[in-house]
């Protein structure tokens, strides 16, 4: 028994949602968004709550039923509150700038780097050493940093790079005489 799929998403106010055959919509403060679930799973929409289940025993059917919530679950997040995803620059020189639709990154090359922001996403640069990535849709917000940390990831000598805010660079000790 999937322990996440047997708990109904709960519609919080201001969000509503639609439910049509194995596509739900939900809407809410800051935007509209859907998710087509498989044929494993049939959802429901009752009380102001979404609940997911299983149509039959098959290992997939379990599999799908943990998913399909969780993916509701985030739409309701998304449309709620949003997702963010914080990073940290580090280096001597190394620093960012939004000019526009453009993420300008200086990050050591010989050119600045030019990153296009896409659409549904919003960068910010609190500070010229940190980058702030928002969106409705986990995976967007995700992929986008996932993309500028990949212009220069942290190196574990002196930890120069684009790094996440909560992740832990394991730093190695250099050669010695």
């Amino acid at each position: 028994m999937s322990r996440i799929g047997k708990r109904p998403v709960e519609l919080p106010g201001g969000v509503s949602a639609t439910v049509s055959g194995q596509t739900v919509e939900v809407k809410g403060p800051r935007g509209t968004r859907s998710f087509t679930a498989t044929d494993d799973v049939t959802l429901t929409l009752e009380d102001n709550s979404l609940s997911v289940v299983p149509r039959g025993k098959s290992k997939r059917a379990r599999q799908q039923w943990g998913m399909s919530r969780t993916q509701v679950a985030n739409l309701v997040t998304g449309v709620t509150t949003g997702f963010k995803r914080e990073m940290e620059i580090t280096g001597v020189g190394y620093r960012a700038a939004v000019q526009g639709k453009v993420l300008k990154l200086s990050l050591g090359y010989s050119h600045d780097v030019d990153f296009p922001i896409p659409e549904g996403v919003t960068v910010a640069t609190p500070k010229p050493t940190e980058i702030v990535v928002e969106g409705i849709d986990q995976q967007v917000v995700g992929q986008v940093a996932a993309n500028i940390r990949e212009w220069r990831k942290p190196e574990p000598y002196k930890g120069k790079g684009i790094r996440y805010k909560d992740e832990f660079i394991f730093r190695k000790e250099g050669k010695k005489k």
